[in-house]
């Protein structure tokens, strides 16, 4: 009789950890989701001040023609990229990498044209357009980091023995990471304007 009760512990253990470690796989993927939700809204603002911005210095700026429209037509190409929170393939995060990247260079060429013009930086709708677009562009860094840490904790998980098990059984799935692309890793050298 013992031996029967020694089974049903072990079985009862193992039930206990297969639940334990499917809400962990449960909690981590939420997580991901909850943490791409973050980025998509900071990209949002971004695309919302972004306008504004342009037409503030174009205003000032009015032969620089080119740098404006470089900034609308990045700014244009990122809101077309859609990535599904519940789906995240690595073409998405490639092709959101892609376009975040030139719209990050078309930013700092327009900022680099508005400090060729002293009166625009005195103007108190450019300094505060540039101090909430710097706000934003500071928040996108954070939520990107948050979210590669929490795709960090469930690919972790989904490595580890004897998660892995219950991870597989129940056909979780790694992500993958939100970097920028190392094609584009020129955005990470300074802008050069001239006139």
């Amino acid at each position: 009789m013992s031996t029967v009760w020694i089974f049903v512990g072990i079985v009862a253990l193992l039930a206990v950890y297969v639940i334990y470690a499917y809400n962990n796989f449960v909690k981590f993927t939420q997580r991901a989701k909850e943490a791409w939700a973050d980025i998509d809204v900071q990209l949002k603002r971004r695309y919302d001040l972004i306008p504004n911005l342009v037409e503030t210095v174009k205003g000032y700026a009015a032969h620089e023609r080119g740098v404006f429209e470089e900034v609308t037509e990045a700014r244009a190409k990122a809101t077309q990229v859609h990535v599904d929170p519940s789906n995240i393939t690595p073409e998405q995060l490639q092709a959101m990498a892609g376009a975040e990247s030139m719209l990050t260079q078309s930013l700092g060429k327009l900022l680099a044209v508005a400090e060729a013009y002293p009166d625009l930086k005195a103007n108190q709708n450019f300094a505060q357009l540039q101090s909430e677009l710097t706000d934003t562009e500071n928040k996108i860094q954070a939520a990107r980091r948050f979210y590669n840490s929490n795709v960090r904790e469930l690919n972790t998980a989904l490595q580890m023995f004897p998660a892995n098990i219950v991870g597989n059984m129940f056909s979780f799935e790694a992500r993958e990471y939100f970097e920028i692309d190392e094609a584009n890793a020129q955005e990470r050298e300074p802008v050069a304007v001239s006139f």
